[in-house]
């Protein structure tokens, strides 16, 4: 779902953070594995762009640092380089943002 495809579900307004909190919230309420399996295949590339390179490498080293970095992923420009994965998700899933 990327391009020049215009949206209406108001997900391009929400915060890195915002995006991260209702992809991860959507996942566990469905179960959804393989949410979390591409979240880490992916976060360790997004702490390196976002400059975190110890957090990489430890994450390359054991997927057990990847439980806590979960959480991490909606931090801060992790969470900003995770932007288009977390739309994508939401995107793909139908999940729009609530209108507050």
């Amino acid at each position: 779902m990327t391009g020049d495809t215009q949206h209406d579900d108001g997900l391009e307004t929400l915060s890195a953070k915002e995006l991260h909190d209702l992809a991860v919230h959507y996942a566990r309420r469905h179960w959804d594995v393989k949410f979390y399996w591409r979240l880490l295949q992916v976060l360790p590339m997004a702490e390196t762009v976002a400059g975190r390179y110890d957090d990489a490498a430890e994450d390359m080293e054991t997927t057990l640092g990847h439980i806590d970095d979960i959480t991490d992923a909606g931090q801060g420009e992790v969470a900003e380089q995770l932007r288009p994965f977390y739309l994508d998700y939401l995107r793909d899933h139908g999940v729009k943002a609530r209108k507050g």
